[in-house]
């Protein structure tokens, strides 16, 4: 006898929960970050902190309203430094992945290389780009590309280089070639690896800006807190990190979105999770 499956929809309560749960989700990391303000506004006001020791969080807002021009305008560039070297860092990096990880030799020959290459401090490199380039965005921008430029490359090799070896021979007894094994089976695989790679680099790229213009620049956030703290304004420093972390959250929550766009099927099942509650 052939059982049939029914499928039931969800009762109204049923719809009502996963409503408030994907609600709630959304509002989480809101409430996380006020609850930390919160926190913190409370330990300073109860420990009579100086402000020039740890400013409370009202003392940063004010000053950070009071200064949000210059603020604004600093933010800017670095946000603009920052967006260039990511970009290329994309650019370069998933070139340099898709071939790394189709050739085992490539791949053989040149990681010891870039391990190496990446275990140089990046703030050791800034004054020889100063030497080079100058002072102003060309350092930062550069700064922030070789920051942002490995994570990308090692997951797109990462990627390609793992897809099974047995499909690969059956994919070479089909007739198919190099590349088209890499198009059509390696850069799909990659791609969760890619998107994933997306987040950690950009919040290293403004990392790599940052340390850039605190070194050799006159303008962008590091220039502005490096200004901001010889003049001990330690509450305006604070209120640059904060729109500094802002941008960070604004361009890893757009990331997010795309790598959840693109990749549901691999990171989700292509289902909502919320769903299976």
């Amino acid at each position: 006898m052939t059982e049939i499956a029914v499928s039931v929809p969800a009762t109204k309560p049923r719809r009502r929960r996963i409503s408030q749960k994907r609600l709630f989700r959304r509002l989480l990391p809101w409430l996380v970050i006020a609850a930390l303000f919160l926190i913190w506004q409370v330990l300073v006001d109860g420990f009579h902190i100086e402000s020039f020791v740890l400013p409370s969080p009202s003392a940063i807002f004010a000053a950070g309203w009071q200064w949000h021009g210059p603020i604004l305008e600093s933010a800017w560039q670095t946000f603009v430094e920052t967006t260039i070297g990511f970009c290329f860092a994309i650019l370069f990096g998933l070139a340099a992945g898709i071939a790394i990880g189709s050739s085992s030799l490539i791949y053989d020959g040149f990681y010891p290389a870039l391990v190496g290459f990446n275990t140089i401090p990046k703030v050791a490199v800034v004054p020889i780009l100063i030497i080079w380039f100058g002072v102003g965005a060309i350092p930062a921008i550069i700064t922030a590309f070789l920051l942002s430029f490995f994570p990308i490359l090692i997951n797109v090799a990462t990627g390609i280089a793992t897809v099974e070896p047995e499909l690969q021979d059956v994919l070479r007894a089909l007739g198919a070639s190099k590349w088209q094994m890499i198009r059509k089976v390696g850069l799909p695989r990659a791609m969760p690896y890619f998107f994933a790679s997306l987040k950690v680099a950009i919040t290293v790229a403004f990392v790599g800006s940052i340390i850039a213009e605190t070194v050799g620049s006159n303008a962008g956030i590091g220039n502005f807190m490096l200004v901001a703290s010889s003049r001990f304004e330690v509450p305006l420093a604070f209120a640059a990190l904060l729109v500094t972390g802002a941008m960070g959250i604004g361009m890893y929550a757009i990331a997010g979105a795309i790598e959840a766009r693109m990749t549901g099927w691999a990171t989700r099942g292509g289902m909502d999770i919320t769903t299976r509650s």
